[in-house]
């Protein structure tokens, strides 16, 4: 179906932060699958166990036990806050079931009239109807009738707004600690504090969406842990398989006791073949070291990337994000430095708010975050040439508005 509005550009291999053309030419990927490919292409220890796993079995159901997902769900939890998981195949998956388990979580104490749940402007939960709804982008909901009802939105970062919107039928709050399709707008801890005392002091459930800044992102294993503020659900998917579809459901024992038998399910979710792919990229994440790296590099491009916002302020307004997960807003529309960037042979994707998402895989060395500078540089002279009257002064105000 034409759901898509596809690049003519398609792709024959990869080698790590590499994608190749079957004419051979070599594409530096900073868009990783859109936060997907954590390892980059064709990482031999995820090939090593994909393989493996696929030459045993691929796929019993959850009907039985499955070795490989308990394995899984231990290492989930021992790495965070969580007591139990659920697989699924993807990140609106994951999202729907963080709504269900919030729902029934409150069914199960008793509070059954608590089914809302408030949500924020700007942010992005999936392309499922209840997904859609609680993402509130009228662009994504037009033509498929009228929204799922449960869902309050308020304006991002309003703490008034949201205590506003809390009444006697409120569930739980769910947003990103950094919103990414919303524009790489990094929540301040502050507030994420603020909203972990409000539920707390009226008994809902406060869900985070992981799904794109989960699995060493930012830097840290979740985005979660160096906010000083801790979930009682969480949504994981993209990254965690590395390129191979899989979703995580994680929660608490307290927020997860509606979940009993025959709650939920997923006829492929968790299958043999998902959980190695998953184990393999915790192997690589997990390991001593890497996540150090993904600081270090993340902190360099950041610092490369405000010398260049310096040197072309009338294309560049604002540097944003945490860890590997960086943002540019520009002045320029954000499709014209996609374009350009595509032509120096490096490939990035959009955000809303005017942002080019910056997303390498996590193994990026810091050859090839100077071959990416090089790039990005190019691309804004050739802007600046083609928008000669803008001037740097707008740039200047646009990152003053950002900065507000």
């Amino acid at each position: 179906m034409p759901t898509y509005s596809r690049v003519d550009l398609a792709f024959e291999r990869g080698e790590g932060a590499w994608l190749i053309t079957a004419a051979g030419k070599r594409y530096l990927d900073f868009t990783s699958g859109v936060a997907v490919n954590a390892l980059g292409h064709a990482h031999p220890h995820m090939v090593a166990a994909i393989t493996a796993q696929a030459q045993k079995l691929w796929h019993t159901s959850n009907l039985y036990r499955i070795p490989e997902g308990e394995r899984l769900a231990e290492r989930l939890c021992e790495l965070s806050f969580a007591d139990f998981v659920f697989f699924q195949n993807s990140g609106t998956e994951a999202i729907e079931c963080a709504i269900k388990m919030a729902r029934k979580y409150q069914f199960a104490s008793g509070k059954p009239e608590r089914n809302r749940i408030v949500t924020f402007e700007g942010a992005f939960h999936g392309r499922t109807l209840a997904a859609l709804a609680a993402t509130g982008n009228k662009k994504y909901l037009e033509g498929f009738g009228p929204a799922m009802p449960g869902f309050d939105q308020v304006a991002f970062g309003d703490l008034d707004a949201v205590k506003k919107a809390v009444g006697p039928e409120t569930a739980a709050i769910i947003i990103e600690p950094v919103m990414g399709e919303g524009g790489v707008r990094v929540v301040p801890h502050a507030f994420l504090r603020a909203l972990r005392k409000l539920c707390d002091d009226n008994g809902l459930l406060l869900i985070f969406d992981e799904v794109q800044s989960g699995i060493g992102r930012t830097g840290d294993l979740f985005a979660y842990q160096h906010t000083g503020v801790t979930p009682d659900i969480m949504a994981l998917a993209k990254a965690l398989g590395g390129g191979f579809p899989i979703g995580a459901c994680l929660a608490t024992a307290e927020a997860a006791k509606g979940m009993t038998a025959g709650t939920h399910g997923s006829t492929f979710g968790g299958n043999q073949l998902a959980m190695a792919a998953a184990n393999a990229v915790l192997d690589v994440v997990t390991s001593k070291g890497f996540l150090e790296k993904v600081r270090q590099n993340g902190l360099l491009m950041k610092q490369r990337l405000a010398e260049l916002k310096d040197r072309h302020s009338s294309v560049i307004a604002e540097v944003r994000g945490e860890g590997l997960l960086i943002g540019l807003r520009m002045v320029p529309p954000v499709a014209e430095m996609v374009d350009e960037l595509r032509n120096e042979e490096m490939i990035t994707v959009a955000a809303g708010d005017n942002v080019v998402r910056l997303l390498p895989p996590l193994i990026i060395n810091e050859a090839e975050i100077s071959e990416a500078i090089a790039r990005i540089d190019r691309a804004c002279t050739r802007l600046e040439q083609a928008h000669p009257r803008q001037g740097s002064q707008v740039g200047d105000q646009l990152a003053k508005q950002g900065a507000a």
